[in-house]
């Protein structure tokens, strides 16, 4: 139970996030109607009724790719040994 509200908060958020950066544009273009209810001795009857219709337009995402050339910094390893006789070779000079 407390997954699927998480779930629902998450959904919530992204759904503000998307209208407050302009990504999701919602218009409501039919308003709602409520059914008529009557009620007699064989139960509960419901007529009519109309459920709001909405227009929703979505920001669009465009992925490509592009050649770039990219400076790498060089890696430079010398063994142990070779260390140590360049330390010597600069401390004899």
């Amino acid at each position: 139970m407390r997954a699927i509200i998480f779930i629902l908060i998450i959904i919530v958020l992204v759904v503000i996030a998307g209208v407050a950066t302009g990504y999701i544009d919602i218009n409501q273009i039919r308003g709602a109607k409520a059914p008529q209810v009557s009620a007699t001795r064989n139960g509960v009857t419901a007529k009519g009724g109309q459920a709001p219709a909405f227009d929703v337009e979505t920001g669009s995402v465009s992925v490509g790719t592009k050649n770039t050339t990219v400076k790498v910094p060089a890696l430079i390893i010398h063994k142990a040994g070779q260390n140590e006789a360049e330390a010597n070779a600069g401390n004899a000079m």
